[in-house]
């Protein structure tokens, strides 16, 4: 059984498969894929990303909004709590930090990655994290205003073992997309020979990122068996160990998921 940690379900570009979103499950079904975590971004798809959960027993959601998306709507303590109580959500985010593409709005970036790590401290829920270009103040965010006893994961992860160690060290986990299969990834591939087995978790982030050999094209669900099986191969275990481990590392960090 795999999982694919983070996807973005009503992103997916699904005018190729007859049979819509059905279809694109059950081909990821097929694959051994048995769980999915669809991730909001902001507060204008929370209705949808709680719809598909509600529609489908094997989905899951989470709310919140992303920091690319912070100007659109800028969600507070109180208004994250309310969407925490939603049926199917299972974590808060993805939230976090993005200097790359965005310099002009850390300040609200910052308010806005602080009120989710709040929020979900007093809902009990794991926050869903990205970081880009923003290491340290990612870190020292978690650190001040994080509840270590339910944490989250960076996922998507692409940064440094100091990062990822940091955020081990505060119980997070890690979880890797397609991104560690690129030939590009060498740096990226020497951090996930490191992280502890307990707390790696694997995604596609679809309909972004396709690993090899899809790289290039849209991401679906059903590719995360790429990820994993390569992540295997990596580390040198055999891919039903690595599918076994993430699988139990997802319902640990995620218990509203099972």
């Amino acid at each position: 059984m795999l999982v694919d940690s983070h996807c973005h379900l009503d992103r997916l570009k699904l005018d190729q498969f007859d049979g819509g979103l059905d279809a694109v499950l059950a081909l990821a079904r097929d694959r051994g894929v048995h769980k999915f975590l669809c991730v909001g971004i902001s507060l204008d798809n929370v209705e949808r990303v709680v719809e598909l959960a509600a529609a489908y027993s094997d989905v899951v959601c989470s709310v919140g909004v992303h920091p690319l998306d912070v100007e659109s709507g800028l969600a507070e303590v109180d208004t994250l709590l309310a969407l925490a109580r939603k049926p199917g959500v299972v974590a808060l985010g993805e939230t976090g930090l993005d200097f790359y593409y965005s310099t002009d709005t850390k300040e609200i970036q910052r308010r806005s990655f602080t009120a989710h790590l709040q929020a979900a401290g007093q809902a009990g829920l794991p926050v869903i994290v990205h970081s880009r270009d923003a290491r340290e103040e990612t870190i020292d965010l978690i650190r001040a205003h994080g509840n270590p006893e339910h944490a989250g994961v960076l996922h998507c992860f692409t940064e440094s073992w100091e990062m990822a160690r940091a955020a081990l060290d505060l119980n997070y986990y890690i979880s890797l997309s397609g991104i560690v299969t690129f030939k590009n990834a060498a740096a990226l591939r020497d951090v996930a020979r490191r992280i502890p087995l307990d707390r790696l978790l694997v995604e596609t982030d679809s309909p972004y990122l396709a690993p090899v050999p899809y790289r290039g094209k849209s991401n679906i669900p059903a590719y995360v068996r790429e990820v994993a099986e390569f992540v295997a191969d990596l580390r040198g275990l055999p891919f039903e160990r690595l599918a076994e481990a993430t699988t139990e590392n997802f319902f640990r960090l995620f218990p509203r998921a099972i």
